[in-house]
C-alpha cells in the first residue's frame, strides 16, 4: 500500500536552496555527504547539463555527491563550481593526494528572459550547499517560486506574453521501507494538467484560462507558425529538471532505468514535452539502505514525480509579470 513521504524519511540527503528575487533565477542543490548511487536520462532536445557521462553504467565513478538543479541555462552551470568548493573545505568527497574531489553532477533550465540578466554562479551554488548542509534535521524544503524554480514559467507555445507562472515542487511515496521523494523544477514549453485530467497552468486564450494543448497549437498555425519553428536557430527556452532520493539499493544502470520510467509522469502532466526546445532531465539519486526491485522504485518515483510536478505549479505565485495557477478563472 502506498502512503505520503517526505524527505525527512531519507536522512542520507540534504537539500537546499538559494535563489536572487530580482533576477529571477536560482539553485536547488541535494547532497549525499557519504555518496550515492545516481544515475540519470535525458530526453529533451536542448540539454544544459554536467557530469552526466559519468553516470553512464560502463564508467568508473560508482558514488556521487551532489546533484545541482540550477537556472540561468549553460551559464547555471557555473553553480556546481560552487558546490564542489563548499563539500571539498567540509571533507567531502573522494581523497586523491591529500585533496578532496567531490563528484557533482547537475542540469540547468532557460530563465534568462524574467527578472534582471543574471544567472546562478559560483557563490549562489555555495549557498545553496551550506543551505543543504546547515539545515535543521527534518526541515522542510520550500515549493514555488524558490531555487531552481524561481524563474520557471510553462506555456509558451503562443510566446511569453500568453505564458504561466511555476516553480519547485516536492512530493514523496513511501510503499512498505522503500521511499522515493521526487523534486522538479517545472519550466516547460507545454500545459501542464492535474491528475484529474483538469488543465491547470499553461498557455492562456484571450479569457485567461489555461488553454487545451491542440487549442494552442491551432491557434499557433493560424498565426502562420510550426511548434519548434525557431529549434536549431534560438536557445533552449524551456527544460524541466528534476531528481529522485530513495533509499533503495540500486546499480547505476537500475538508478538510470529509473530516470528513464519516471519520465512517463513528465508525459502525462506536461503536453507537449520532450521537444527540441526543451531539456527534460531526471536524476535518480539512490542511497542504498533498503533491498528493492528496480520496478517497484521506478513505480514509486513516477508516482511522486507527477505529484511533484502539480505542487510545482500549484505553490508557484505570479511574478515576473507571469500570472499563476491561483490567479486564474476556474477551469472549466
Amino acid at each position: 500500500m502506498l502512503h505520503t513521504a517526505s524527505l525527512t524519511d531519507l536522512s542520507a540527503f540534504h537539500c537546499g536552496h538559494a535563489h536572487n528575487n530580482d533576477a529571477g533565477t536560482g539553485c536547488t542543490v541535494v547532497v549525499a555527504p557519504a555518496g550515492a548511487t545516481c544515475g540519470v536520462d535525458v530526453r529533451g532536445g536542448g540539454p544544459a547539463t554536467r557530469e552526466t557521462d559519468l553516470l553512464r553504467p560502463e564508467n568508473m565513478i560508482e558514488a556521487v555527491h551532489a546533484v545541482v538543479l540550477s537556472g540561468g541555462s549553460a551559464f547555471g552551470l557555473a553553480a556546481s563550481t560552487g558546490v564542489m568548493e563548499e563539500l571539498a573545505t567540509r571533507g567531502i568527497g573522494f581523497e586523491v593526494g591529500g585533496a578532496r574531489v567531490p563528484i557533482v553532477v547537475g542540469a540547468c533550465l532557460f530563465d534568462l528572459l524574467v527578472g534582471e540578466n543574471a544567472h546562478p554562479d559560483a557563490a549562489m551554488g555555495q549557498a545553496a550547499c551550506r543551505a543543504a548542509l546547515d539545515a535543521a534535521p527534518g526541515a522542510v524544503l520550500a515549493e514555488g517560486n524558490v531555487g531552481a524554480g524561481t524563474g520557471a514559467s510553462v506555456g509558451k507555445l503562443l510566446g511569453p506574453e500568453r505564458a504561466m507562472k511555476a516553480g519547485f515542487g516536492v512530493c514523496g511515496l513511501r510503499m512498505g521501507e522503500v521511499v522515493a521523494c521526487a523534486l522538479v523544477a517545472v519550466n516547460a514549453l507545454g500545459t501542464v494538467r492535474g491528475a484529474d485530467g483538469t488543465w491547470i497552468a499553461g498557455c492562456r486564450n484571450d479569457a485567461g484560462q489555461v488553454m487545451e494543448p491542440l487549442e494552442a497549437f491551432a491557434a499557433l498555425a493560424s498565426a502562420g507558425a510550426g511548434a519548434g519553428a525557431e529549434a536549431g536557430t534560438a536557445p533552449c527556452t524551456n527544460t524541466t529538471i528534476g531528481v529522485v532520493l530513495t533509499n533503495a539499493r540500486l546499480t547505476k544502470a537500475q538508478a538510470k532505468k529509473v530516470s528513464s520510467t519516471t519520465h512517463d509522469a513528465y508525459a502525462r502532466a506536461i503536453k507537449p514535452v520532450h521537444t527540441l526546445n526543451d531539456g527534460d532531465t531526471i536524476f535518480t539519486f539512490a542511497s542504498g539502505e533498503v533491498d528493492a526491485s528496480p520496478d517497484a522504485v521506478a513505480i514509486l518515483a513516477t508516482e511522486a514525480m507527477q505529484g511533484a510536478i502539480e505542487r510545482a505549479v500549484l505553490t508557484a505565485t505570479s511574478a515576473y509579470g507571469l500570472p499563476a495557477a491561483s490567479d486564474l478563472p476556474a477551469a472549466h
